[in-house]
């Protein structure tokens, strides 16, 4: 059993033994007057460990809200969401006065000005602490590829047999966060897939998977494949103003196949923000500790060794949006990797 520990501010204050342990605490929390909301930024990691959460606590308590802060805009999560019957409703701060008890999902308290200003009761999250904060039960597991293989276990231990809705979920969530078991997968992760599998709706896992891209989206791969700038074995390029940042990621993906290439940052415009989208191939890097290093004082960012995402308000740039281009976005980094090189030839 991994040592799962809080936040590096209270992180000495429970020690669990087994997963079993963790989860009747988890559970203790709870009283049946109690209105729970579960508060995520949707993706289908963190939707499809809601819905666990969700399962768990039924019957336990009197309400339970699943609510996003972000925009669902990608169209494998809309079709998730939608086949799944996930039940999301957008989050507005008014649900606090209206819940008692506050759970976060796959993310940490840092990680977005929505969830800052909550007293949580719980953190369940498999990202890299980069910052201390508090929850009276914080669960992170950075060595776990998906926060989604964290609630299994917690399925498991209660003896709760998953849905096919639910085990479908699970089975994306966790395939989606570890690049289907190509990157930053534990023996967790391939255990939760061999035991999820027998659950699932192979049907409905492909019609989520395979609906990745709309036709007026292709606009976007053009412009990106025109703007590409290479640095050494990085590529750089900037987009422009999109319809949603997630296109962004599928380019990033998409261009992190190209051999010779160890970084790849993917640029855009989305609406006053900058949305920078990191990849890399993990090996003596950590996408997600440069994004925060770079960051994190501008803007919000963070993420896994191998990929990354950072949103800056443009307002914090010296160049406005109109002028940002792809060579303004390598000189991003500039510095950075000026250092690196430095460092390398010294070697």
């Amino acid at each position: 059993m991994p040592n799962t520990n809080t936040s590096k501010k209270n992180s000495k204050k429970h020690k669990f033994k087994s997963n079993k342990e963790r989860v009747n605490y988890f559970l203790s929390l709870f009283q049946k007057q109690d209105k729970v909301l579960i508060l995520i930024w949707a993706d289908p990691d963190s939707m499809s460990s809601a819905l666990a959460i969700k399962r768990i606590l039924n019957n336990k308590v009197d309400k339970i809200t699943i609510a996003h802060t972000n925009e669902i805009t990608r169209l494998n999560n809309q079709v998730m969401v939608k086949v799944l019957r996930i039940p999301l409703v957008k989050f507005n701060p008014k649900m606090v006065q209206d819940h008692d008890k506050f759970i976060l999902v796959d993310s940490q308290p840092n990680h977005s000005e929505e969830f800052k200003n909550i007293n949580w009761t719980a953190v369940i999250d498999h990202h890299p602490i980069v910052e201390e904060w508090d929850a009276e039960y914080a669960d992170v597991r950075p060595d776990y590829g998906a926060t989604a293989t964290i609630l299994f276990e917690y399925l498991r231990s209660l003896k709760i047999k998953p849905t096919v809705n639910l085990a479908t979920a699970l089975i994306y969530g966790i395939k989606t966060d570890t690049d289907n078991f190509e990157k930053g997968a534990s023996l967790q992760d391939v255990m939760a897939f061999h035991k999820l599998y027998q659950y699932i709706n192979r049907h409905l896992l492909s019609k989520i998977e395979t609906s990745d891209l709309r036709r007026s989206e292709l606009k976007y791969f053009k412009t990106a494949l025109d703007q590409i700038k290479f640095q050494k074995n990085r590529m750089f390029t900037y987009v422009g103003k999109v319809s949603n940042s997630d296109i962004l990621v599928l380019i990033a993906d998409f261009l992190n196949k190209v051999y010779e290439t160890s970084w790849v940052f993917v640029g855009g415009r989305y609406k006053k923000k900058l949305v920078i989208i990191i990849r890399c191939d993990g090996y003596r890097k950590d996408a997600g500790k440069l994004a925060s290093r770079l960051f994190k004082e501008i803007g919000s960012a963070g993420g896994h060794r191998e990929k990354a995402r950072a949103e800056i308000p443009f307002e914090n740039l010296d160049t406005p949006p109109e002028e940002f281009n792809t060579q303004k976005l390598v000189k991003l980094f500039d510095k950075y990797f000026r250092l690196i090189d430095r460092r390398s030839k010294k070697k």
